[in-house]
């Protein structure tokens, strides 16, 4: 004989009969998303105001809209948009590839920088800078190869079975380690000046880039922004993980293969344009998570948003905090990141001790 059961009241509808939780949490979602772009585009004015010489902010929009002075609208327009613009879209490229690893790994530290391919990626970048083979296509290719090689070594090694590994990670951060000596012993065994070129490009900076290397940047970067919504529902299948993804008709290794691409590329570009900058791909997606949390799995939006607004804060800090010194963009993110992550280890065992 079976005793009375629990039912659970039905979530409390509107007039027209539409749950209203659901509508709250998607009002709350475009919310975050109307606060984090709006938070972005205060960095960028601020990072097209602040400088030797000051814009006032009045200015700076007439410059943008085309109304500004020459001398203005060669500060905002020539000088100082193309840092901006390349810290927004490079961190939002670093925080959508931390997104796609860190989903397939199920892992908070599957991201580029820690599992090995970000420092592929400057391996890759490094060999061809030290060849003296100069050029954004040449260093964006040897970005690409030297991520995508790393990528395929980390997988070989530690991921043949399943990405969503403790093995995969773990032999990720090994493969990392590695690739940062030989990384050190390249620029060791170089022509000095080469060496120097080299050792301020790992830095990670965003000084000096230009219009000449903002555009292809861009250019490298729309299609696989755009390609990523199409691998939403892969990487929402693939979170299941493989056994359900294969038991619902997904392609694991072709979908999990596709994915690795975008990543890794999207890694890529942001490597070979600014050298490593640690730390965005591994926070942006965590951040994006808190803040989303109605969302199931990592909001790939949120995390773009939340990508561009860290660099894009931390190079308005490297530029302007320390005037008139400045400082590498990767000093601040490592730095912040260094912070993120002690919170990110410590705060499950915190909690739990006070449960």
């Amino acid at each position: 004989m079976t005793g009375p059961t629990a039912t659970t009241a039905p979530a409390p509808t509107a007039p027209g009969g539409a749950r209203r939780p659901r509508g709250r949490h998607r009002h709350r979602a475009i919310a975050t998303t109307l606060t984090l772009t709006g938070l972005g585009a205060a960095v960028l004015i601020a990072s097209l105001a602040a400088g030797d010489i000051t814009v006032p902010v009045p200015d700076v929009l007439r410059a943008l809209t085309g109304r500004g002075d020459p001398l203005t609208s060669t500060v905002v327009l020539t000088w100082r948009l193309p840092r901006a613009l390349l810290a927004l879209a490079l961190g939002a490229a670093l925080g959508l590839s931390g997104a796609i690893f860190q989903t397939l790994t199920r892992n908070p530290l599957g991201s580029p920088d820690v599992i090995g391919f970000n420092t592929g990626a400057s391996t890759g970048a490094l060999f061809v800078l030290l060849t003296g083979a100069a050029g954004y296509t040449r260093t964006a290719l040897g970005a690409l190869v030297g991520g995508l090689a790393t990528a395929a070594l980390v997988y070989a090694l530690g991921g043949r079975r399943s990405t969503a590994s403790t093995r995969f990670v773990v032999t990720g951060i090994a493969v990392s380690a590695i690739l940062t000596s030989v990384n050190t012993w390249l620029m060791y065994g170089a022509d000095t000046s080469l060496a120097t070129r080299a050792a301020q490009w790992t830095a990670g900076s965003l000084d000096a880039l230009g219009w000449e290397h903002a555009v292809p940047a861009l250019v490298a970067l729309a299609p696989l922004v755009l390609v990523t919504p199409f691998l939403v529902r892969t990487l929402r299948v693939l979170e299941l993980g493989d056994d359900v993804a294969t038991a619902l008709g997904a392609r694991v290794v072709r979908g999990r293969l596709l994915l690795t691409t975008v990543g890794v590329a999207l890694t890529a570009v942001a490597t070979s344009v600014a050298g490593p900058l640690a730390f965005v791909a591994l926070a942006a997606p965590q951040i994006a998570r808190l803040l989303y949390r109605r969302t199931p799995g990592i909001s790939l939006l949120g995390a773009a948003l939340s990508g561009a607004l860290l660099l894009a804060g931390a190079d308005w800090i490297a530029a302007h905090a320390f005037a008139p010194v400045q400082l590498p963009t990767g000093v601040v993110t490592v730095s912040a990141g260094g912070a993120y992550l002690l919170w990110l280890l410590l705060g499950p065992g915190r909690r739990r001790r006070k449960g």
